[in-house]
């Protein structure tokens, strides 16, 4: 287990979805509350089925489109949370998202993940990339759940 210092930062994964800027706004609250640096990280990747990849050849990477296409994501999902860029860094990281959050959270104090994010299914109650970290971080892991919208009773 890793030392924490008092400048480590809260670390946020996000990847577009309600559930990331819910997340954001917990671990910008937290940080600000303890007067911490927070970092919110896109992670982003080739579309690959079987350990490869079918739509891009080696010749045809799109590597610089999907940078980009991340950190518009991720400046989208920070004005959705009612930030600006000053009040956050951010950082996008091309790699699978549970293990480029474990390889940040080696220097964090917290990382905070959204309990669903876009993949996966949605009944279930936590997605793998919070799965993996809950599992595997080297410091405390926060799982801020996706809120809750109840329908109002129909009255027929």
């Amino acid at each position: 287990m890793t030392t924490t210092t008092r400048s480590d930062p809260v670390v946020v994964g996000i990847d577009g979805s309600d559930n990331s800027t819910q997340a954001l706004q917990w671990a910008a609250e937290y940080a600000r509350r303890y007067e911490l640096p927070l970092v919110a990280i896109a992670a982003w990747g080739l579309p690959t089925a079987g350990g490869y990849s079918p739509y891009y050849s080696s010749q045809d990477d799109h590597s610089d489109e999907l940078q980009t296409d991340a950190q518009t994501m991720l400046e989208r999902t920070i004005r959705e949370a009612g930030m600006d860029e000053a009040q956050v860094q951010t950082r996008v990281i091309r790699g699978h998202p549970a293990k480029v959050l474990l390889a940040a959270a080696e220097a964090a104090q917290l990382l905070v993940v959204g309990s669903r994010g876009h993949g996966g299914f949605v009944g279930m109650l936590l997605g793998s990339v919070s799965h993996q970290c809950t599992q595997h971080a080297p410091c405390p892991v926060v799982v801020v759940p996706a809120e809750q919208v109840t329908q109002p009773a129909s009255s027929s």
